[in-house]
């Protein structure tokens, strides 16, 4: 398939006039609903009161500096750890078969940076688009907490909001930890009388593995691929080889393929350089149905099943990803050259809207998910 065509393809999106529950939930949450205690972005946290207001629901808070964690913990063993002003989910411990819990995310502290990297984390560009008016650019990057519910019996959920978003838009980011699953979910609404809306992103997970030598996905045959740069985020962990070019080239490069030209205009030198790149672009179909990841690798799949499977043969470990909402799969492999079960030993998995943009009208919404489940309890 061609760039063109694709880039002249249907924008294939999910909405919804309701912000429902994700479709992924294979229970109703218990209906303990604590009272909702929207928290402004605010330095420090008040951890006590957020202990106080939102007790009895498998919910801890800790302070860290001027940020907060919640950690969210089931009676199975599972359990979850949630930055609540960077919206990352730096831990997931699934419970399983032989009675203990084992580490399905990989993530690191940034000296450079001082954050964490790595785990589950969102981008997301919002583009207004008002005709004959100037074209407003945001990104959703704080974010407030909104609300809990659930119990450490059955399921937890965490509810936040982002607290940049601007009046005419809001944007909820929803985790909720099962016995078996962790579920990402964003609710975007857009609340404008006559502007639509653009939204460009992605939903990462960086899955660590014992090397992506013995790392297998499976069920991808016959998906159709482009290959990519590997997205660069704050959050993204990527390995040092990377680093040749610098940082604004991948910035500027990223913003290019997954957010388009700013306000619609190029000069003739970046328009020539984004075809040449595009030019450069792998495409082709995935032909292998239990495909070795230890080649570094960076793809988006337009056409992947829903489900599909990361194998790790040497954790013996395995986990189903699923998706919803977004049209697209986004695979990262930094190759098998590094030392095993080392920092760079990880798999990037994620849900996006880079190559085809979701476009809301006015009052429409739209929900998009990841859902990692573990089959192995």
């Amino acid at each position: 398939m061609a760039m063109a065509t694709m880039a002249s393809s249907p924008i294939f999106f999910s909405k919804s006039r309701s912000c429902s529950s994700t479709s992924y939930n294979k229970r109703v949450l218990p209906q303990r609903v604590a009272a909702v205690a929207s928290i402004p972005f605010q330095q420090p946290i008040n951890v006590d009161y957020l202990e106080q207001e939102f007790s009895g629901h498998g919910v801890i808070f800790k302070g860290i500096g001027d940020d907060c964690v919640a950690k969210m913990s089931l009676d199975n063993g599972s359990k979850a750890i949630l930055m609540l002003q960077s919206g990352l989910i730096a831990s997931y411990k699934a419970s399983m078969w032989h009675g203990g819990t084992v580490e399905l995310l990989q993530s690191s502290v940034s000296q450079e940076a001082n954050a964490i990297q790595g785990g589950v984390s969102v981008a997301l560009e919002c583009l207004t688009l008002n005709l004959g008016e100037e074209q407003v650019s945001w990104s959703p990057s704080k974010w407030g907490l909104h609300n809990i519910i659930g119990n450490p019996q059955d399921s937890i959920q965490v509810e936040l909001i982002s607290t940049d978003s601007h009046d005419m838009v809001q944007v909820k980011y929803i985790v909720t930890l099962q016995d078996d699953a962790l579920i990402s979910q964003l609710m975007v609404s857009n609340n404008s009388d006559s502007s639509s809306l653009q939204l460009s992103g992605c939903i990462l997970s960086h899955l660590t593995v014992s090397s992506p030598d013995a790392t297998f996905a499976v069920g991808l045959e016959r998906s159709d691929f482009f290959g990519r740069l590997p997205i660069l985020t704050s959050s993204a962990i990527v390995p040092p080889e990377y680093g040749q070019k610098s940082e604004s080239q991948f910035s500027q490069l990223w913003k290019q393929l997954a957010w388009g030209p700013r306000n619609g205009h190029q000069t003739e030198t970046e328009r020539q350089e984004e075809e040449e790149e595009e030019g450069e672009m792998e495409e082709g179909e995935e032909h292998d149905n239990y495909k070795n990841l230890r080649e570094q690798m960076c793809r988006i799949y337009t056409s992947a099943p829903r489900d599909f499977t990361i194998i790790d043969r040497g954790r013996r470990n395995s986990v189903v990803i699923g998706r919803d909402g977004f049209e697209e799969l986004y695979m990262f492999s930094p190759g098998s050259s590094h030392e095993y079960y080392g920092e760079y030993a990880y798999v990037c998995i994620g849900q996006s809207a880079v190559l085809n943009p979701i476009i809301l009208g006015p009052k429409e919404s739209w929900t998009g998910g990841q859902r990692l489940h573990n089959p192995n309890p």
